[in-house]
């Protein structure tokens, strides 16, 4: 005997209990659409802030695009020149302390 929103795995641990699918609780079903909203993602946070302040944010979205792409930073060698060339320029490493090696 199936009870309403019992889990269709169940015949996976008893075999002989047949629940259908179709007795899945329908809040259950979707848990994507019933998901609360978060909040709006439109607004930059502590990260997107301190790209920012670097100056570099479109050198810092180019290499992080190229590394999602190829899923190897020694592919994105270009645009990891031209990061490091912007950060250099716009000082970031005297304000950060962050030094090329």
């Amino acid at each position: 005997m199936c009870l309403m929103g019992e889990v269709a795995s169940t015949a996976l641990l008893a075999p002989q209990l047949e629940c259908p699918v179709t007795s899945i609780n329908n809040d259950m079903a979707d848990p994507i659409s019933n998901a609360s909203p978060i909040g709006d993602d439109d607004e930059p946070d502590e990260w997107d802030k301190r790209i920012a302040n670097t100056g570099c944010a479109m050198e810092n979205m180019k290499l992080n695009d190229c590394f999602f792409e190829k899923k190897d930073w020694r592919l994105c060698k270009k645009e990891m020149d031209q990061f490091k060339s912007c950060w250099k320029k716009q000082r970031n490493d005297e304000r950060t302390s962050m030094k090329d090696m």
